[in-house]
């Protein structure tokens, strides 16, 4: 007896939009809490920050107001200065700036302070390691941008400069500023400069939630700026 083909509808049951939601929003919510952690990680090991995070350290200098409190204010300052630009965010684009910032205190509250050099090494590898697994998963989710990645984006729409150049100004202004409010900078912010990039391109491909779930909605460009 001739064999039936499965029709595309059978083979479709794969790609369940109901389950690919699911996944997308608790993706999302787990890779938002571990970019917290991870961000914790980095600060106790005492080496040195992401240029966002050296002038979250900075206004935690200035003003002695909690890190994780200042992470979601930048954030929403960040996402102000998206309506000039005219960008739209997404639910992703919301959550990050609402979860993030409580999610690294925790990580501050709970990780000591390192001080032994091997140590230093040990807790900001594995605080980079995590973040680029978090930024896969936060972005692979595809709900919406950070707002950092978002205000990069629409400049680029907007000047017409290559991407590149745009986030390589912003997150200069942003270092320098941090650097002398008295956030530390060392050789973590090297580290991160140089890594980052190359590793949340292996990990988005690897946790991008597939295509057919829901209505297409914004992508962040494959950064790992919040």
């Amino acid at each position: 007896m001739t064999k039936l083909a499965h029709s595309p509808r059978e083979g479709s049951r794969a790609l369940d939009p109901r389950l690919l939601w699911t996944r997308r929003i608790v993706q999302l919510l787990l890779g938002l809490f571990l970019y917290g952690i991870a961000i914790a990680l980095m600060v106790r090991a005492g080496i040195g920050v992401s240029p966002w995070d050296v002038l979250t350290q900075g206004l935690v200098v200035q003003t002695g107001l909690a890190f994780g409190l200042l992470t979601n204010l930048i954030g929403v300052v960040v996402l102000l200065l998206w309506i000039p630009i005219r960008q739209k965010p997404g639910v992703g684009t919301v959550l990050n700036v609402l979860l993030i910032g409580p999610s690294a205190q925790l990580g501050l509250w709970i990780i000591p302070q390192q001080h032994t050099p091997w140590l230093q090494g040990l807790v900001y590898t594995a605080g980079l390691v995590l973040l680029a697994i978090a930024t896969g998963l936060y972005i692979g989710a595809r709900l919406g941008p950070g707002p950092r990645d978002g205000l990069m984006t629409g400049l680029h729409a907007r000047t017409g400069l290559r991407i590149w150049i745009v986030r390589s100004g912003l997150e200069i202004t942003v270092l320098v500023i941090g650097w002398i409010l008295g956030g530390q900078v060392g050789i973590g912010t090297l580290a991160f400069a140089l890594l980052i990039g190359p590793m949340v391109n292996v990990t988005l491909p690897v946790l991008r939630v597939p295509d057919g779930a829901t209505p297409a909605s914004t992508e962040a460009a494959p950064a790992a700026q919040r």
